[in-house]
């Protein structure tokens, strides 16, 4: 069978309800004629009669019932649909798919997602843990509305990457080591360490760090999950060096934190697709546009 129309199937369903197609041809505005045409092309693809007529009132026939039960779920199912398009059309609802890293999205997204509940309830952001390089390749496949990438980044044709945060760089050190002030790269370099993986930006950022003082210690122990590295910090395993990310003082008491010499910060972009965006996209920008620094 051919696919049946919803225009035709709205017109056998009014038509039911006001039991005459005249009413339902004022009803949906549409000529007499055109109320028949719409029925008949039904009956034409069903093959049996849909509706009768008796005394001047007509009436659904069994097979006109077992469809019309059918045509007002569809119906309803179709004007839900448009209606939910309506509404992230107009910004009041959608969804918005964002990557970051584990600390970006442990310490800061949180503050921007409480924001974002109170001003657009109607919008669900997605997140997924990412690399900064994995954010912006699923970002030109399509796969991602929006990333949090550790900069500098190299966008490539299609994409926009912004300047949004610069968090100081800091020690993170058990609690029981005899530790100065400020921690330099000879200092540090001399300790048990705990470092992100090679294949993130803050590795490369601390190499760095380490290289200008003519030092390239090897870590105890590489991970990509900051969590993971402060616990192994607070069990006294080794130092790291990790974004302050706008806490005031270390959750666990285990474990101390100083400011490094010379200084070093870790620096993040949005990263997103050019042209027009969506409402429900550029509403969880302009959220996360409250937390630049």
């Amino acid at each position: 069978m051919r696919e049946i129309s919803l225009d035709r199937l709205r017109t056998l369903v009014v038509i039911a309800e006001h039991g005459s197609f005249a009413d339902a041809a004022r009803q949906l505005n549409l000529a007499p004629p055109t109320i028949s045409l719409h029925v008949a092309d039904l009956e034409a693809r069903i093959g049996a009669p849909l509706l009768t007529r008796t005394r001047g009132q007509v009436r659904a026939t069994a097979i006109g019932e077992t469809l019309l039960a059918r045509a007002r779920q569809l119906l309803a199912d179709a004007d839900q649909a448009l209606e939910e398009v309506r509404r992230q059309v107009a910004g009041l609802a959608g969804r918005v798919r964002l990557g970051a890293s584990t600390g970006a999205i442990a310490h800061l997204l949180p503050q921007a997602l409480q924001a974002l509940r109170v001003e657009h309830p109607g919008i669900d952001v997605q997140v997924q843990v990412l690399t900064s390089q994995a954010s912006l390749e699923q970002l030109r496949q399509g796969s991602l509305d929006i990333a949090l990438v550790a900069l500098p980044q190299v966008a490539g044709k299609g994409l926009r990457v912004t300047e949004w945060r610069r968090d100081p760089i800091m020690a993170y050190l058990p609690c029981d080591w005899q530790a100065p002030a400020r921690i330099t790269p000879a200092w540090l370099a001399g300790q048990a360490l705990i470092l992100n993986d090679s294949t993130t930006q803050l590795s490369r950022v601390t190499s760095e760090w380490f290289a200008g003082a003519g030092l390239y210690p090897e870590a105890r122990i590489e991970l990509n999950f900051n969590d993971a590295i402060k616990s192994l910090v607070a069990a006294g395993y080794g130092a790291t060096l990790l974004p302050q990310e706008g806490e005031e003082q270390p959750h666990d008491p285990r474990i101390i934190r100083r400011p490094l010499r010379p200084g070093l910060w870790r620096q993040l972009g949005i990263a997103c697709r050019e042209g027009a965006l969506e409402q429900a996209t550029g509403h969880v920008l302009a959220a996360l546009g409250k937390l630049r620094q």
